[in-house]
């Protein structure tokens, strides 16, 4: 989803489960799927985990937990390894998060995020424990992640990290622009640089 970045001040959904994969994020076999409609794949997020065997819901797994809840994800360290599936992010934008919140990605999850409209933050494992600390303390406490200062602030202890980003996919993200989209507003810069490149 196309959504242009600031700030965004939310509540949280906790998963303090470490090495998260892409399989547990979107089950291999929803990846035969013909469509890329968003709504499926958040259906889907976390499907074996959300479900029982029987289809039932799953009232323990934190996403049919109505005590949480919000556009931020917060996830235990190696979040998003195993393959490289885009399904996985299209996944969690599909569900409704802006943002995930994690100490380490895994490189090309972390890139299909970005891809698909959703800001990975990483922050200090400490960091990350007391997020879940006071996730846990009170579950309405919001974070709040400025991206223009990439900043990430933990409201109920007032810490601040800051986080790293691509200069690029940072533009890209505060402008809603995917990469077509960037390269149709540089065209004309590019039809000139050809031009005058022709001539040597």
């Amino acid at each position: 989803m196309k959504q242009k970045f600031d700030i965004i001040k939310s509540t949280c959904v906790p998963l303090p489960l470490e090495n998260v994969d892409t399989d547990q994020i979107i089950p291999a076999r929803f990846l035969k799927a013909t469509t890329k409609e968003e709504k499926f794949f958040g259906d889907n997020l976390f499907r074996d985990w959300r479900y029982n065997p029987d289809g039932s819901l799953n009232t323990s797994f934190v996403l049919n937990d109505p005590t949480y809840g919000g556009e931020i994800l917060v996830a235990g360290k190696n979040f998003g390894s195993g393959s490289s599936r885009e399904h996985a992010a299209w996944a969690i934008a599909g569900y409704g998060f802006r943002v995930v919140i994690s100490s380490f990605f895994a490189d090309i999850h972390k890139n299909n995020e970005l891809n698909n409209f959703v800001l990975p933050v990483v922050v200090s494992e400490q960091f990350l424990s007391e997020l879940f600390a006071s996730i846990k303390a009170n579950p309405k406490m919001e974070v709040v992640v400025d991206l223009p200062n990439q900043t990430v602030t933990n409201t109920a202890t007032g810490k601040t990290e800051h986080f790293e980003i691509n200069g690029y996919k940072k533009h890209c993200l505060m402008n809603g622009l995917d990469d077509i989209d960037y390269l149709l507003t540089v065209k004309d810069k590019t039809e000139a640089y050809e031009k005058t490149a022709a001539k040597y």
